[in-house]
């Protein structure tokens, strides 16, 4: 197969795998009531086979045993009643990630080399046997014992969990969207939505602070922002539920997406100084090492995908001339 149709074939494999992704994430961040429908089970089931088969014919062996893994796992919610816990959530979530990041890396500029997806595969492995294994404790009649209650009576709204998923479908689904300020007001005024249905928990509204920062910052494009927030927000309601409200800490990951950021809610924006302007308009500059592999590293954290893209095209054009 010549070079143009390999490359065709694996642009088809790409798109078609983010949109097995997107019924993957959906699914899972609605998993409660997504295994009460199994037509819905059956598409997430299916999304994995797809990929794995995809990934198998392009010879793509980490992507491949990847989708196996969370195939597999999916064929048992199909064929037995399992009781959704958090755990198990957070345990499909990590599979899901893994896949999602290698997928990612597989379209990057550089593509998805072997060592890297085999450093990938061997930190994903334990948690994947650690989703079997819980899998076939649940279906055993085992799983977590309820925690005890320790939060106070009437701190939630009864039906705060349902609430919070539903904006977090919302948010998702403005992810997906064009990158607008009308967009990114509606994503800030779901978080105000969001510290109102959790009023008087400090912890929550600690982490509801930190995702408002990380999406009032026009640096952070969507696709960087969506999984990190998303997934954080959804396990947290889980823990706040269960009386864990001091296990509410935003990650490394949200935090440093939170470090550069506009006003918090119900604060306007101080209007920039001079020097404040000047500063922003200056140039970025990064030093780059001279051995090419750790260069490319480099570049791939200091620039996004679009900025990758005209690099690489502009390597391109200074090499053939």
């Amino acid at each position: 197969m010549d070079a143009g149709n390999q490359q065709r074939i694996l642009g088809y494999f790409i798109e078609e795998a983010k949109e097995h992704l997107d019924t993957l994430e959906k699914g899972l961040l609605d998993l409660r009531t997504v295994v009460q429908d199994p037509e819905r089970v059956n598409e997430m089931f299916r999304a994995a086979h797809s990929v794995k088969g995809g990934a198998a014919m392009l010879g793509f062996a980490s992507i491949q045993k990847t989708a196996h893994r969370l195939e597999d796992s999916f064929k048992i919610l199909k064929e037995n009643t399992i009781k959704i816990d958090p755990k198990l959530e957070a345990l499909f979530l990590k599979g899901y990630d893994t896949l999602k990041d290698l997928i990612e890396q597989l379209q990057g500029p550089f593509g998805l080399r072997e060592e890297d997806a085999e450093k990938k595969m061997q930190a994903a492995e334990p948690e994947f046997a650690k989703l079997q294994n819980y899998l076939n404790s649940l279906l055993q009649g085992g799983g977590e014992a309820s925690p005890p209650e320790t939060k106070k009576p009437g701190s939630l709204p009864p039906n705060f969990v349902p609430q919070v998923t539903e904006i977090l479908k919302q948010m998702l689904q403005l992810f997906k969207q064009q990158d607008t300020p009308a967009s990114r007001q509606q994503l800030q005024a779901m978080c105000k939505r969001l510290l109102q249905l959790g009023a008087g928990i400090k912890p929550w509204q600690s982490l509801i602070q930190v995702s408002y920062k990380a999406m009032a910052n026009p640096k952070n494009s969507y696709p960087s922002l969506a999984p990190i927030v998303i997934k954080e927000l959804k396990q947290a309601s889980d823990k706040l539920q269960q009386g864990k409200a001091n296990e509410l800490i935003p990650s490394p990951q949200l935090q440093k997406l939170a470090t550069v950021a506009a006003a918090t809610p119900g604060k306007e924006k101080e209007k920039p100084s001079a020097a404040t302007k000047a500063t922003t308009t200056t140039a970025k500059q990064i030093t780059l090492p001279l051995e090419p592999k750790a260069a490319a590293k480099v570049l791939v954290k200091a620039f996004d995908k679009p900025q990758l893209v005209q690099l690489v095209k502009l390597l391109a054009q200074a090499t053939r001339g």
